[in-house]
């Protein structure tokens, strides 16, 4: 993980410079409906290789946004990341409403 900035502009360059990578907000995102094993994760997000989800597990563990859930191998939303929902939520529906007037289909879940 890189270090994080002493100094930000401003509030949005700081949250883009937490979630930095094209992965990270997409497992926050997909944690947000509740605790997954990394295995429901890596089916979940099908175009992100073993690598880079175990190294941005670890990076979203480090930040504190996820800790471990109750069972073996799973992950869930911290308070930190729960703090992040209503964030994550928008982009989520922003991200919807911009597919479906430009014509991309939305594969969920």
């Amino acid at each position: 993980m890189n270090p994080l900035p002493r100094i930000a502009g401003c509030g949005t360059e700081f949250a883009i410079d937490l979630l930095r990578g094209k992965w990270k907000a997409v497992i926050l995102a997909r944690l947000k409906d509740g605790p997954l094993r990394y295995g429901d994760l890596r089916r979940l997000i099908p175009g992100i290789a073993d690598k880079v989800l175990t190294e941005r597990l670890v990076d979203l563990t480090e930040l504190g946004f996820i800790e471990a859930a109750g069972e073996r191998g799973a992950y869930r939303l911290s308070a930190r990341g729960e703090a992040a929902r209503p964030m994550l939520e928008a982009l989520y529906a922003w991200g919807a409403n911009e597919a479906r007037d430009r014509g991309v289909i939305i594969r969920d879940g």
